[in-house]
């Protein structure tokens, strides 16, 4: 018997075979001019493979293994907002620089709204028997109005602070950078931004400058560079979905237990694009995706790991 037989079936589908495999199943049907449908499925992918006599026969099963061997798998669409500003590329900059040398005279803290906070059921995701998924009513009333929370994320801790108010105003936000002023006196701030007409509002702007805030505004549709943006991902999934409270009293509780826990376990923040270099150095900027070297456009540039998914827009 030969010794590197290891038993079973001899494969009947050759490793170059499976490699042409993994390749049209990562094409789509309209690179083979079919109209008929937009994605492949198992049986269609086969029945394709066949056409083009790739092979003989092949069973959805086996060409699911082959395709799992091939570390290829059934992907989600997402969208992606590019950049109109035409500033992008320095506000970009200056963001990182701040993220990735914060700057020794104060703190660089990200500000953002969180909601609206409705009070409905919301999907999500829990362990439970197999075949019984959680139900959550699928009618509901909102008579209980929204609420908006207003949040900063401290760089230097990793910790967050927040207020859950009625509305959302630049009234608002003055006071949590009032409270932000508050809490770390003598040190200047740095208060990353979007460009949410509150935050620009004259008497917001009158106020931070004879307060030592620096407001650090983001490039338009760049809310991906906010750091905070990753925050409120994690705050939706593990405090907020799956749940279906009756009251905002109840609602603004859990949010407040998860925030409790969040801070205890709260760590500094850094590398938040770690291929970054600041403008005085060898790289002025990150590497563009798909980029030949020397282009100087930055709509393709790919968002940092930590923010993909979170919302792409201002």
């Amino acid at each position: 018997m030969d010794p590197k037989w290891s038993g079973g079936r001899p494969k009947t589908i050759t490793d170059e075979v499976r490699e042409h495999i993994c390749l049209i199943a990562r094409t789509s049907p309209a690179d083979w001019k079919i109209t008929a449908f937009s994605t492949w499925s198992l049986s269609k992918l086969a029945d394709r493979l066949v056409r083009q006599k790739v092979t003989a026969a092949i069973s959805r099963e086996t060409l699911r293994r082959i395709l799992r061997a091939g570390n290829v798998s059934w992907k989600t669409t997402t969208t992606w907002k590019a950049s109109t500003d035409p500033e992008f590329i320095a506000k970009m900059h200056r963001i990182l620089a701040l993220y990735d040398t914060p700057p020794a005279d104060g703190r660089v803290i990200r500000v953002d709204e969180f909601g609206p906070l409705n009070l409905m059921p919301r999907k999500g995701k829990a362990w439970g028997p197999v075949r019984r998924p959680r139900r959550l009513r699928a009618t509901y009333n909102r008579y209980g109005g929204v609420r908006h929370m207003i949040a900063a994320l401290d760089l230097a801790t990793g910790k967050l602070y927040y207020r859950i108010r009625p509305r959302k105003r630049w009234r608002e936000f003055l006071g949590l950078l009032k409270a932000l002023r508050a809490r770390w006196p003598g040190q200047k701030l740095y208060v990353v931004l979007d460009n949410f007409s509150p935050h620009k509002h004259a008497e917001v702007r009158a106020w931070a400058a004879g307060h030592e805030v620096e407001l650090v505004f983001l490039p338009t549709y760049g809310s991906w560079l906010n750091w905070i943006e990753a925050e409120f991902a994690a705050l939706r999934y593990f405090a907020l979905n799956g749940t279906d409270h009756r009251s905002h009293d109840e609602q603004n509780a859990a949010v407040a237990a998860y925030v409790r826990w969040r801070n205890t376990h709260a760590e500094p923040k850094t590398n938040f694009a770690p291929t970054h270099r600041s403008a005085s150095g060898p790289n002025t900027r990150p590497r563009l995706r798909d980029e030949p070297l020397g282009n100087p456009d930055h709509r393709k540039w790919e968002a940092p790991s930590c923010c993909r998914g979170a919302s792409s827009t201002s």
